[in-house]
């Protein structure tokens, strides 16, 4: 288990269609909709009230995928610091999917329910069929070597399968259990040691 005595603040993309209609997304290039554009400012104005002053003193960094930059840049401008100066890393890039990207489980029940119901029996360690499909547990390991990378207090504009690992790196929770964990788009995730917690976007007062 990781253990980190500065924050990290970490923030899921902000919605898109895909997630509306429940598909696997994965690594592909999917905007963000009209809902995912607000949630991104409500969470940038939440973390300006948050962090105040020493908002300048973190270190920001990002997914490479285009929902996670530009949830990055709509966050930043609402916290009044410019809107691209900020990091990207690729072991932060959501968990890939192989064939299954673009499809919905319903759609994959047709045609894979065998695969399906092995997902559902093993999920942390399930690798769907394609190259370069991971496995969360695949996902976990480059997760890990940023998490050792970190260096100052940093905000992270990341992905569902990214938090998902997280929370079994940091707060010890087992696979299964962490790949079921709910990433919810319009809160910010503090971790601090290796506690964890999820804060409301409209929480903050100070």
């Amino acid at each position: 288990m990781l253990n980190f005595t500065s924050p990290i603040y970490v923030i899921r993309h902000g919605e898109t269609d895909w997630n509306v209609e429940v598909r696997f997304q994965g690594a592909k290039n999917i905007d963000l909709n009209a809902k995912g554009r607000v949630q991104a400012r409500q969470n940038g104005e939440a973390l300006a009230r948050l962090l105040g002053e020493k908002a300048t003193d973190l270190d920001y960094v990002s997914s490479p995928l285009a929902r996670a930059r530009d949830t990055m840049a709509l966050m930043r401008e609402a916290m009044r610091l410019p809107p691209d100066d900020y990091r990207i890393d690729e072991r932060l890039i959501e968990i890939s999917f192989g064939d299954w990207e673009g499809q919905t489980l319903s759609e994959l029940e047709k045609t894979s329910s065998e695969k399906i119901a092995e997902r559902a029996a093993n999920k942390w360690s399930f690798l769907p069929p394609g190259e370069h499909a991971e496995s969360y547990e695949i996902l976990s390991w480059r997760v890990a070597a940023w998490l050792q990378s970190l260096e100052k207090p940093v905000v992270c504009v990341c992905h569902g399968g990214v938090i998902r690992t997280l929370f079994h790196l940091i707060a010890g929770l087992d696979g299964d259990e962490a790949a079921e964990i709910s990433t919810p788009q319009d809160q910010i995730l503090k971790i601090e040691g290796d506690s964890m917690s999820w804060l409301p976007a409209n929480a903050y007062g100070v």
